[in-house]
């Protein structure tokens, strides 16, 4: 990028806009292009041993101080890079933010690896259901107890936006997604594991009543006739009936039957209203539409997480218990994962992990064309003090090379980090 007029390192001054020709690991700043905020960041700048530098006067408050009579004409010169023998303190913190990035993609590596393995074991339990009832019934419960135990002991619960890694399994996911995100919940409520653990069991196997549903209405991406839809309603009674003979506890059919009750009375099969649904079922119901809505049968429908929350919170409020939506909004933040962000310098940006704890200060992917894909800025807003999120953006606002950069992926799945039982988030 060579648009902007260039100007002599002396006649920097705070609130203008300036671009550094140099690789991103070269100089210490989050970003090659920003606003000077101070006076220190003007210093670290004469440091990197450029002669001039770029700016934007369309995006600077003030203009550059006036060329000193001995200067060079500013305008014809080209940036001279001076390799600087001994790290300067702002360099050191940059290379720290890199080995720091490094092991954090070390970790969504980790993460990733755990979740198609989880997704995996949740497709062979679904299965084999009906041909090894007892065997799939067992290992269910197994897995629920290890996902139980890792997310309530962490002292901060990690929420990440995965990839699509599995061709093919939405079953999968979905019943994946709507068993970590009732799980959040759960957990925010400090339910006791064995309660977490049969809603747990309950949201995995929610829809186990759709094998007995025909694939023609459950494919179907136009609206469903009034038969179709009474017959795809049938599929809550189908689950208990299927989950009674796999001798699951009440508190999980509870679940299976009313994970479509919503809280004004509006769902089905049998309209219950308020509390007359159970709370484990209440919880599953957020997540459940939550996910149909960022992941429909036709993808072409898909909201945004942002979009998603958005439509729940301000027009469909009333279907949800209010305090369980209140804590489910809580923790996936404004800005879910999985989520297109322009920053406040107006660089691009996808959510990459959001921290339950401090959900308004999410991890972010910036895009960013000279530096490679896997090697992508991730920036921890927490820490980031010059630049926020300023709005959410629909993927298709977005320049295509800009989305597959950040966000290859065409459904959203979630996992967690159950690794991240630590006392420090910043530390591996």
């Amino acid at each position: 990028m060579a648009d902007g007029q260039y100007l002599s390192i002396d006649q920097l001054q705070v609130g203008l806009h300036i671009h550094l020709d140099l690789k991103w690991f070269e100089h210490p700043f989050a970003f090659s292009h920003f606003k000077i905020k101070s006076e220190e960041q003007i210093k670290i700048i004469r440091g990197l041993g450029l002669k001039t530098v770029r700016f934007s006067p369309e995006l600077s408050e003030t203009s550059p101080l006036p060329a000193a009579p001995s200067s060079p004409e500013a305008s014809a010169a080209e940036p001279i890079a001076v390799v600087e023998q001994a790290p300067s303190p702002a360099m050191l913190a940059k290379q720290a933010m890199m080995e720091q990035m490094r092991q954090r993609r070390q970790e969504a590596a980790r993460i990733e690896s755990a979740f198609v393995n989880t997704a995996k074991a949740i497709r062979d339990i679904e299965k084999n259901l009906y041909s090894k009832p007892t065997e799939s019934v067992q290992q269910a419960s197994k897995l629920m107890t290890q996902i139980v135990d890792s997310i309530l002991v962490a002292p901060e619960l990690a929420i990440h936006v995965m990839g699509d890694k599995m061709g093919g399994e939405e079953l999968y996911f979905h019943s994946l997604n709507v068993t970590m995100l009732s799980m959040m919940i759960a957990r925010d409520l400090k339910l006791p594991a064995e309660v977490v653990n049969a809603m747990g069991m309950g949201a995995l196997l929610h829809d186990i009543g759709l094998k007995e549903v025909p694939d023609k209405i459950l494919k179907k991406t136009e609206p469903l006739t009034q038969a179709e839809r009474n017959f795809y309603e049938l599929h809550c009674q189908y689950g208990v009936t299927t989950g009674q003979r796999l001798q699951l506890a009440p508190p999980v059919l509870a679940v299976i039957r009313e994970h479509h009750e919503f809280f004004d009375g509006s769902g089905f099969p049998a309209k219950l209203k308020g509390e007359l649904a159970s709370l484990l079922s209440r919880i599953v119901v957020i997540a459940n539409y939550y996910d149909e809505l960022c992941n429909p049968t036709a993808i072409a429908d898909a909201l945004t997480p942002h979009e998603a929350l958005s439509l729940m919170f301000a027009k469909l409020r009333g279907k949800f218990d209010p305090k369980l939506l209140q804590i489910f909004i809580r923790c996936l933040g404004v800005y879910p994962p999985g989520t297109i962000v322009q920053l406040s310098n107006g660089a691009i940006a996808m959510v990459a992990t959001v921290n339950t704890a401090r959900p308004m200060k999410p991890t972010v992917v910036v895009y960013d064309a000279h530096v490679p894909k896997e090697e992508a800025i991730l920036l921890d807003m927490e820490r980031e003090v010059d630049v926020n999120i300023a709005k959410a953006i629909r993927p298709a606002q977005v320049p295509r090379d800009v989305y597959n950069y950040l966000s290859p992926r065409k459904r959203v799945s979630y996992y967690f980090d159950a690794a991240s039982a630590r006392p420090d988030s910043g530390k591996p």
